[in-house]
This record gives structure tokens, C-alpha cells and sequence, in this order.
């Protein structure tokens, strides 16, 4: 592993591609390039201080990509989500030591790929004409997933596949969903800093690297709020769940020993 050391070519190498991922996942291009992000980082400096380095960042992607979808909403899934979504980011602070992050991962990719199959196969089997109804929002299912969101969001970085399990059915405007999703995950990461200082992990080696990086963080978030604006929902709904497909496909492979 390298060190906090500045500058360090080869810490730069995996952190900028890292951070420009997740940039762009932030201003509404899915989860499934956050996913691909803090692995690479953790390619050069140990997990937990990928996760620390990031965080400072996501909060300032959060306020890039809220400012950038500030006039677009989905109010009702907001509010039925973000209940679950703090009760799984307390439960995972509690219990984070005591469930193997693997088998979250585990469970959450096999559900991505399930429901992310069902579409495909909806979509462009053999019943492709056949029109598939939107679902309306369900208290219940809200619950659920918003609880596995946030506990996944706080215990490995799995936050994304769960609230498009939830949303994506409702065939929301791209920009509606969007907007939705900004909001809830900037609130679910201001939430984790509590923790994350209480574990001793945003120090002001990990705040210095972070600080660095900021430059990329913006310019990727606007890049992928500018792309997302211009797509339509016949393309903009393939593309979210063959991305959700891909971050599925991707915590399977984290989880399973090799």
C-alpha cells in the first residue's frame, strides 16, 4: 500500500479515474460507476481509508449535483424512502461489525440481477409488445428497501441497487428520479459523517487527499448531470438498469471468495 504522501503518481493514477466514476455516478449516471470508483481507490490506499477519503467528497458532489437538479423532484418517493434509509444507516453503525459486508453484498447483487433480468427479458423477449404497467409508490416495499439502501449505503458501499430496485418500476421522468435520487443520498452521506468521525477515520491526512481531488469531483458531477438532461426515458431506462446490472454483477464478484 502507499502512503498519504503528496503528491504520489501512482496514488493520483487510481484516485483521479476513481473519483471521475463516481462523479459521474453523482450527477445521475447510476451506481454502478460509484461501485467500480471506491474499489480503484482501494487500490492504493486500505478500504476503510478509500471510504474516509471519499465521503468529504461525496458531500461536495451531493451539493454539485442538488444544485444541478434543484428544480426537479419526486417528492412522494422522496419521502416514503428516506425513513428506511435512515433507519438502515443506524442499523448499520450499530451492527456493521457483526454482519460480514460480503453477504450484503451478496444478497443485494443477486437481487439487482433478478430484478434487472425481469426487465430485460420484459422488455426484449419474446412478449416485447406487451405493455408493462408503472407501479405506484407501496409504503411497504418503501420500507424495505430504504432500510437495505441505507444499511447498505453505511456497510459496503451498496446503496444504489436498492433504490433502483424500488424507483425504476415506477417509470418515473428520468429527471424526476434523478432528482429524487440526488437528494436522498446527499442526506444519507451528511448522515454517515457522524459515524465516520466517531471511528477516528476523517483525519487531516485522509481531509488533505481529499482536498485534492476536488477539482475532478466537480467537473465529473456537472459532466454527468449534462448527460443525463439530454436523455430520453426509451433510452434513459435501459441504460439505468443495464448499469444496475453491471454494479450487480460487480458486488457478486466483491462478494464471492476467489
Amino acid at each position: 500500500m502507499l502512503g498519504f504522501a503528496l503528491p504520489d503518481p501512482m496514488f493520483f493514477a487510481a484516485a483521479i479515474p476513481a473519483v471521475a466514476l463516481v462523479g459521474m455516478s453523482k450527477g445521475g449516471l447510476g451506481g454502478a460507476f460509484a461501485l467500480i470508483g471506491v474499489p480503484l481507490m482501494a487500490l492504493v490506499v486500505s478500504p476503510v481509508d478509500a471510504a474516509a477519503i471519499f465521503l468529504p467528497i461525496l458531500i461536495v458532489m451531493d451539493m454539485v449535483a442538488l444544485y444541478a437538479w434543484r428544480h426537479y423532484n419526486d417528492r412522494k418517493l422522496l419521502l416514503m424512502f428516506l425513513p428506511g434509509g435512515m433507519i438502515g444507516v443506524a442499523l448499520g453503525w450499530a451492527t456493521s461489525a457483526l454482519v460480514p459486508p460480503d453477504a450484503l453484498r451478496f444478497v443485494i447483487a443477486l437481487s439487482m440481477i433478478i430484478f434487472a433480468g425481469r426487465y430485460f427479458y420484459q422488455t426484449y423477449g419474446p412478449r416485447t409488445g406487451d405493455q408493462i404497467e408503472p407501479l405506484p409508490h407501496r409504503w411497504t416495499p418503501a420500507m424495505i428497501w430504504g432500510t437495505l439502501c441505507g444499511y447498505g449505503s453505511f456497510v459496503a458501499h451498496a446503496g444504489g441497487p436498492p433504490f433502483q430496485i424500488y424507483a425504476l418500476p415506477m417509470k418515473l421522468d428520468p429527471k424526476a428520479y434523478t432528482g429524487a435520487s440526488v437528494r436522498f443520498f446527499a442526506l444519507v452521506n451528511a448522515i454517515k459523517i457522524i459515524p465516520y468521525v466517531a471511528l477516528g477515520a476523517l483525519d487531516t491526512k485522509n481531509l488533505s487527499i481529499s482536498l485534492t481531488l476536488l477539482p475532478v469531483a466537480l467537473v465529473s458531477t456537472v459532466a454527468g448531470a449534462m448527460i443525463v438532461r439530454r436523455l430520453k426515458p426509451d433510452v434513459f431506462y435501459p441504460l439505468a438498469y443495464g448499469l444496475g446490472l453491471l454494479a450487480s454483477l460487480k458486488l457478486l464478484y466483491d462478494a464471492l471468495p476467489l
